[in-house]
């Protein structure tokens, strides 16, 4: 019988600190490596590929074509027809005027155009990033009592969202983002959709006064308090509007083709209820109307913005909270719309964009902008090819600008309402939430954490709750790797889960645990205890069916991706109290990290380069081979 321990495992440790060092922060900021293409270039050409890694449109524009720029005029079009509705409604929510909400929908979709990446994204204000700025500044400013310091402490607040982003960006740190999970935005943005729903019946109803907080009870309160203000007048124009936006909404789900139907809706609203508002003098008959818009393009507003205390601090807490939810929504957008057409994106890339368009944004009296799901969703149905559809949005809407925008001065609340009301049903992803229940029940808790958290609390509350929990989530499964016994399915050389396969057998003397996660400080401690018991455990069946001993026991590394000094002490602990035993250990292919850790630790010494194995199969193989050479 051939010995398997000469089929070795390679444990020399190849590489210096240095190299390590290097090649670990490569695989943490730069995953995907993106430079790996640049490599073979001549320095001219190389230093010209990574100026056109960061500005994207030096990229594609060289291959631009006629027959792209007819698809992206037919989608900048249709975007900026969504985006006039949508710029007013949104800035509504944001308490700001509403002509800021238009500015938004000329300078970011410029600045976009140049350094997005994203062939789908269509770029502008959005609901719950507009709800949530208002909610944290109106704690130290009010726009009622201060309205011009309010307004320039929200465009300050997008600077420092810019700022946040365009860093996280730059240093490639989108992994910070990954820890809002699918979950927790599912239920945030649903708890959220919720709240704005709720607040859009002062719209919808007519009411002159209503409260600025934006939890489920005060806001009901509301209602019924100031139940006797409500207008039959917009009370009628609500349940219109609100008909032909979800019959528009309804169409479009049946014939995928008559997409533009539902995407010029929300504008046929504005431009029937202004029609009608003009008419009948609404302002003076129960229809509140937006009032005067300014003509003219974006003003400056560098000058103007909020660096002083205690102004700049709520600011940057306003910017940094929303500036992380825009950023995961913009990049999960954008990253489903591009799976559609079978395209990749780059998240940091995607990250310096949304920077670069709100700082600059910033400077011409835009409020936060990033890439929301409805508008996006209208840029893929209608075709665009690429990012230059901004381009011709920001066009369309420098036109309104210019020439229309006083036009919507009678556009009543209650159409901004209903395209709010409307859009938010749209977000409510009650399909997502019971796919969560079925599958992943603590993946259920912490949507619904968020969703009940920012309705009966604060939407600060319930993101912070939720993220919480998705924290505690993952040091869980830090703290508590997943560890069993394998045993051998009969007829086979495979070693699997026992519990998993009832039908494998545990072999006679030896006990195999396969240990599926990194080796950490956070788990160490746990792996300790997990292994004592499991060799009590088989020592004492051991000894009750068979009346032997257990001579070995093999770990199954496989999954062991890296390992600290913790982990290292554990090892070393559990090697003594085995030694004690008279158990020896054996170990099954290490990876390439953990082999470079137990050879700088010395521990590849102390249990012996022999005890080291290529599979599980190996390892059982070589205990049977010691075990028959001791009985000869």
């Amino acid at each position: 019988m051939e010995d398997p321990r000469l089929r070795a495992v390679s444990l020399a440790n190849t590489k210096s600190f240095t190299a390590r060092l290097k090649s670990h922060l490569k695989e943490t900021f730069f995953p995907d490596d993106p430079f790996r293409h640049f490599a073979d270039q001549r320095p001219v050409r190389r230093a010209w590929s990574t100026i056109s890694y960061f500005v994207p449109i030096l990229q594609w524009m060289s291959n631009y074509s006629l027959t792209f720029f007819s698809y992206d005029v037919l989608a900048g079009i249709t975007i900026a027809s969504l985006a006039i509705p949508q710029g007013i409604s949104y800035a509504k929510l944001a308490e700001i005027p509403p002509i800021i909400g238009l500015y938004c929908s000329f300078v970011p979709p410029l600045v976009y155009a140049v350094f997005g990446s994203s062939n789908n994204m269509a770029v502008g204000p959005v609901a719950a990033a507009s709800l949530l700025i208002a909610a944290t500044i109106q704690e130290s400013v009010s726009p009622e009592k201060e309205p011009e310091r309010y307004t320039y402490t929200v465009i300050t607040a997008a600077f420092f969202t810019g700022l946040l982003q365009l860093t996280l960006g730059v240093f490639r740190l989108g992994i910070i983002v990954d820890f809002l999970a699918r979950s927790t935005i599912t239920g945030f943005m649903g708890g959220t959709a919720l709240m704005i729903i709720l607040q859009q019946f002062k719209g919808l109803l007519g009411l002159q006064h209503f409260t600025n907080k934006t939890d489920f009870v005060t806001v009901v309160q509301a209602l019924f308090k100031y139940r006797s203000e409500c207008r039959w007048q917009s009370v009628i124009l609500a349940v219109a509007f609100l008909t032909i936006l979800l019959l528009s909404k309804k169409l479009k789900d049946k014939f995928p083709k008559l997409f533009w139907v539902n995407a010029i809706s929300p504008l046929f609203v504005v431009i029937l209820g202004g029609l009608i508002a003009f008419l009948v003098d609404g302002a003076n008959h129960g229809i509140p109307i937006v009032g005067d818009l300014k003509k003219g393009l974006n003003p400056i507003t560098i000058s103007h913005l909020q660096f002083k205390t205690p102004y700049v601090s709520v600011a940057i807490k306003a910017g940094l909270i929303t500036g992380i939810i825009a950023l995961a929504e913009g990049v999960a957008v954008g990253r489903s719309l591009a799976l559609l057409k079978n395209e990749q994106i780059d998240g940091n890339k995607e990250m310096i964009a949304y920077g670069m368009m709100n700082i600059v944004g910033s400077f011409f009296s835009c409020y936060l902008t990033t890439g929301p799901f409805s508008k996006s969703a209208v840029n893929y149905h209608a075709g665009c090819k690429t990012p230059m559809s901004n381009a011709v949005h920001a066009l369309c809407m420098m036109l309104v600008l210019l020439f229309l925008a006083p036009l919507f001065k009678y556009t009543p609340l209650v159409a901004l309402s209903a395209i709010i009301t409307v859009a938010m049903i749209g977000i409510i992803e009650l399909h997502e939430i019971h796919h969560l229940f079925k599958v992943d029940k603590f993946d259920f808790c912490l949507c619904m954490s968020a969703l009940l958290g920012v309705l009966f609390i604060s939407m600060k509350a319930g993101l912070a709750l939720s993220f919480l929990l998705s924290i505690i989530r993952a040091l869980l499964y830090v703290a508590r790797p997943m560890t069993c016994k394998l045993g051998n399915l009969p007829g086979t050389d495979l070693y699997r889960d026992i519990q998993q396969y009832p039908n494998s057998k545990s072999i006679p003397g030896i006990l195999i645990l396969q240990l599926g996660s990194p080796i950490y400080f956070a788990n160490a401690g746990y792996l300790r205890e997990r292994i004592t018991r499991w060799v009590e455990a088989e020592e004492n069946a051991i000894k009750e069916h068979s009346g032997k001993d257990l001579h070995y026991i093999i770990f199954d590394l496989s999954g062991v991706t890296t390992i600290d000094n913790s982990g290292i002490g554990m090892m070393t602990e559990v090697k003594r109290t085995l030694n004690k035993k008279g158990i020896k250990l054996a170990l099954s292919n290490p990876s390439l990290k953990v082999v470079e850790k137990l050879s700088s630790a010395k521990l590849i010494d102390a249990v012996g380069k022999e005890w080291f194995f290529l599979s599980v199969g190996d390892a059982v193989e070589g205990c049977h081979f010691v075990l028959q050479e001791e009985a000869k």
